[in-house]
Order: C-alpha cells, then structure tokens, then sequence
C-alpha cells in the first residue's frame, strides 16, 4: 500500500490510554518497557489557562487551549484517521500528562502494516527527532529516522492540525499552534511488537500506531484536496459527486476527508450507486455505514473511511456518491478542477433519491470525497502531476484525462496487472514551493507542493505500488531554474523508493507560444528533461516532451495536439501522452 513522512493510513490502533477521572499513574522510567505509550507520558501540553503552570509543553509554560482542540475535534480519547493512520488523541485528566518526550523509551505497539504513524510536534524553534527502533514477533529489528517539525514554526501545509492560539503563561493569544502526524516505513511482511522511541530533545509523542497496508483493498479513483475554499453557505444539503472508477471489484468503500479545516464536519448520511445518466442512478442507491453508523463527524484535518460494503463496482463505471450535511457549511476541502458536472440538491436528505429531480444544481469540484476503494485487485498507480493530469482543457464530463486513458489501457491487457489509476493532479501545482499555504479558507486551489502532499497524496495512498511524477512546467514559469526543480523532483524520488514504491518521472512539456514561456524558460525546461533522461533518479523515465513536441519546432506542441493555450495538451495530445506509456515500466513486480 503506503508510505509517507508527515501522513498515514486505515490501520490498528496501538496507544492505550488512562480511563478520563482515574488517577495518572507516576511516568514509568526509560527502560522500563515495553509498555504501553501512556504509561511514559512526563509531559502535560493540553491547558485551559486557569491554572499557571498546570501545563508546559515548551518549558516556557507554552500549551495548547483545551478550547481549541475541542473545537476542532479533537476531544479526550477520541479516536482519529490521519493520512489512513488510526491514532487516539490520549484520554487525559485536565492537568494530567498527555504525551513523552522521546527519550529512548520502548513502547509496546502491535500490529503489521507498511509504516508506523506518530503523532507529534516539536518544540525548542526547529525539528526535532533521531533514530529509533522497531522490533518484530520474529526477534528482527529495523531502524527508523523521526522528525518532527516545531509547534509554532513547523510548516502549515503538512501538519495535522492548526489550532488558533497558542497558549501562554498570561493566556492564549493568536498564532498557529501545530500538531503533526508522521509514518515511517517499516517491514510491511512481519508483525511489530514494540517501538524503541528516539532520544531527541525537544520531541513530544503524542500517540503512535501501525499503519495497516491496505491488503484486500485496491485505490479505484481518488482526487488530492488542492485548497480550502468558500462554499455556500450550505445548509441541510445532499451532495451527488459523479467519479469515474478505474478497477473494479465486489466490495466498495469510501473515504471523506476534512483536509487543511479548522473544526469538525458531520455527514449525517451517505449512499454509492452505479451511475446511469446525470444524477439519476442505476437502481437504488446503496447506504453506507461508518463504524455500524448512518452517519460519521470527521475532525479537523482527520479523514473517514466507509464500513466495507458488498457493492458491485464495474471497472471504467461511473458512481455516484452521495452525502447529507445536515449542519451549516460555510467552507469545505475540496478538489478544484472535477472536469465533470456533479450535483447539489434543495434542503433535505436526498441520499436514497432513485431520481434526479431533487438535484438541481450542478458542482464543478469534488468537496470532501477523497477517494473510493474496491475490494481484491493488484493495488494502484498514483499519478503526482499538475493540471496537464488533472485535465485542464480536455472535454468537460467525457473522461478524456491522459489518467483515464491510461486506466483503459491497463483494462483491456493481461500483460501487467490490472493496476487500479489514482489521479492526483493538482492544476497549478509546483514542486518547489506552495500555492495554497495548506491552513485556512483561500481562493487559491493550486495546492500544496508535490513534496508536501507526497504522504497523503502518494505515500497514504491505498495499495500504492508505484508513482508518476509529472510535474515541473509551473515552476520554470513562476522563475524557478532547472537545478530548484530538479532537486525537487529527486527528493520525491527518494521517499517513494524510502517507501517500496516504483518511482516513474514524466519529461516537461514544451510550451513554446504561451506568453511567459521564453527562451530562457525553454533553456531550463530543456535542463529538467535532459537531468530526467540521464541522471537515473528514477527507475524509469516516459518521454512525454518527445511524443508531443513539434518536430518542426522542438520547443511548442504539434498542432494536432494543443489545446490551442500551448501549454495543454487538448483531448488527442491526452490520449497520445497515455498510449506512449510502455505499460511494463509502471510494473512493481
């Protein structure tokens, strides 16, 4: 399945915690172990500010406001899915110690996945963490490297969650206090049975677990969240998002998340149907459950998986997934550019509706549905790109998308597996800085950067087994200079190998005729293919610059295939990018 270096995915819980009201017992020495994580707890980080000193993360009597977490979600002993990761926020007393500062200690976890997650934040100005340890039922040992980032510094496109103040000894006062969720790979073939934490000054553990890999799971479809914008206001409204899955399979499950928000978001209800036209499904829909429940309330920056369900999913169909929030939505995560028409209804729960009619209103976006999976199949290939894979400028609602094309192909032949296509194209994204600053409501959906969503876009990916990075235009176009972006772009090579994963690169597109695309634009582009082609960071490298550049003019797009702006490909450069794609090179094995 995954991977990832801030992220994490569906798994097994490891941390146990103090029933809230019963005494904190005394912190358990270094070498006392192993034992559970809350029996090290030497540290209080959660305080309400009445008591001075009652809490002190930093040793400068800096905490986190109770208040704060509350709103956002995070409550005493609840149970939270991060990048696939299922943590628990501890269960503490007000004034009790709530996490350790990583000092060596062995900790009792169990469980087999790809990676473990920790859950974390630093304090002393900048990262903080070491090397640790992990050891198996079968007496071997792995090494692991942990870094955090600082609580109050620590980047905002990454963390977990951002809480609106930050606590003082005179009281909270606006800023940005962060929380972080980081996985490191681990053997994903053997049982875990302890985790020897780092000795690092200044690193606070909150919670850890295994993160489980995703055996029996394929990524069907799935979308990165590229911003947090303005919605509505919505209020008691049902949302029918129309998706085009690539594998198929006889269970399904679907997975929301609450990505870059500030407090919680409550799907009172959700269903899955096949699509027959518009908003009108194939039959009725088929409800969905969460934990035994109709409906789920995802914290901030948390996500929510659907109970399996025994659903038919044809390979290459459209679904409809439907959900009711029944509260007042003013903000939602969302992927910008669906290139498909999708559906808001009128007030009330239309969820179940076999009919199209209480779905007047049309959706250009994907809002809080990240991704669905299918039961069985081979696993995925997560797409990392920009607006050339997202689609820009192909047909609205004919799947035209080089991904879509691609997921055809890798149908219609038994030469590899029938990999499942994730496409994580962002329009406008960069490798070598931000567009949106991953914390608030914005208007710009350009995303993170490639580096900063790797693990939730590719690492917490389900079944990922290898990646596509096709990513570089935007930057040379913003300035950035062949060696930035070739930096970039190898660091991504590096975690998805650090993660088990195949790691393909795409050439850069010529954009020859667009305004801002200049000869010295072209000299650096030329710079990234020529590193791509030759400096073997990648295990395999698809020559998209030489199947659609002109011949006659090596620095534009032929014709016959420009979208006519000179930087998209229209629908035949799209679907000559996904026949050109040897399909043996995206192989795992």
């Amino acid at each position: 399945m995954h991977r990832g270096v801030w992220g994490a995915t569906v798994v097994l819980l490891l941390l146990a915690v103090v029933t809230p009201g019963a005494p904190a017992p005394a912190a358990a020495g270094r070498d006392a172990g192993p034992l559970p994580l809350a029996r090290y707890f030497d540290n209080t980080a959660v305080g309400d500010g009445t008591r001075a000193g009652a809490a002190d993360l930093d040793g400068a009597g800096g905490y986190l406001p109770a208040r704060d977490l509350a709103a956002a979600g995070w409550t005493p002993g609840r149970a939270l899915t991060v990048q696939g990761a299922r943590l628990t926020w501890p269960a503490r007393r007000e004034g009790g110690p709530d996490n350790v500062r990583a000092d060596g200690q062995e900790v009792r976890v169990a469980g087999r996945g790809d990676a473990l997650a920790f859950l974390v934040t630093a304090t002393g100005g900048g990262e903080a963490g070491g090397r640790g340890w992990v050891s198996y039922a079968d007496g071997t040992r792995s090494s692991y490297r942990l870094l955090s980032p600082d609580w109050l510094s620590g980047p905002l496109a990454t963390k977990a969650v951002a809480l609106p103040h930050v606590g003082t000894p005179s009281g909270p006062r606006a800023g940005k206090a962060r929380l972080y969720v980081v996985t490191v790979p681990i053997a994903a073939d053997r049982e875990v049975v302890s985790v020897r934490l780092p000795r690092a000054s200044g690193l606070h553990v909150f919670a850890v677990a295994v993160r489980g890999a995703g055996r029996g799971w394929t990524g069907t479809w799935a979308a990165s969240t590229s911003g947090h914008p303005a919605v509505g206001p919505w209020t008691d409204r049902t949302l029918r998002l129309v998706v085009r899955v690539s594998a198929g399979g006889q269970r399904v499950r679907v997975r929301f998340d609450n990505t870059f928000a500030t407090a919680p978001v409550r799907i009172g209800g959700a269903t899955v149907a096949v699509r027959a036209a518009g908003a009108e499904p194939r039959g009725r829909p088929a409800a969905l459950s969460f934990g035994g429940a109709d409906g789920v309330v995802i914290p901030a920056g948390a996500q929510a998986y659907s109970d399996p369900l025994a659903f038919a999913v044809p390979a290459g169909a459209d679904l409809l997934v439907s959900f009711h929030l029944p509260g007042t939505v003013k903000a939602l995560p969302a992927h910008r550019l669906a290139v498909q028409r999708s559906y808001l209804s009128g007030p009330g729960d239309h969820t179940a509706d076999r009919s199209a009619k209480g779905f007047q209103a049309a959706l250009t976006n994907w809002p809080l549905l990240a991704g669905v999976d299918v039961g069985g199949g081979p696993g995925a290939v997560v797409l990392l790109g920009d607006s050339i894979t997202d689609g820009d400028r192909s047909t609205a609602g004919a799947n035209r998308r080089w991904p879509d094309v691609l997921a055809g192909r890798l149908r219609a032949q038994d030469a590899v597996p029938h990999y499942g296509v994730l496409n994580h194209g962002v329009s406008g994204n960069r490798v070598t800085g931000d567009r949106y600053p991953g914390d608030g409501v914005s208007t710009d959906q350009a995303g993170v950067s490639a580096p900063h969503r790797f693990d939730r876009d590719v690492a917490a990916q389900t079944s990922a087994r290898t990646v596509v990075v096709f990513e570089g235009v935007n930057d040379l176009l913003a300035g950035a200079d062949a060696r930035a972006v070739t930096e970039a772009l190898g660091g991504l090579a590096e975690r998805a190998r650090e993660r088990g994963l195949r790691a393909v690169a795409a050439t850069v597109l010529p954009c020859g005729g667009r305004a801002g695309c200049t000869a010295a634009v072209e000299a650096e582009r030329a710079g990234v293919n020529a590193w791509l082609r030759s400096a073997g960071a990648f295990d395999a490298v698809l020559d998209f610059d030489a199947v659609l550049r002109d011949p006659a003019d090596p620095a534009r797009m032929r014709p016959a295939y420009d979208s006519g702006d000179h930087l998209h490909p229209g629908d035949a450069g799209l679907a000559a990018l996904a026949r050109s794609v040897d399909l043996a090179l995206l192989d795992a094995g």
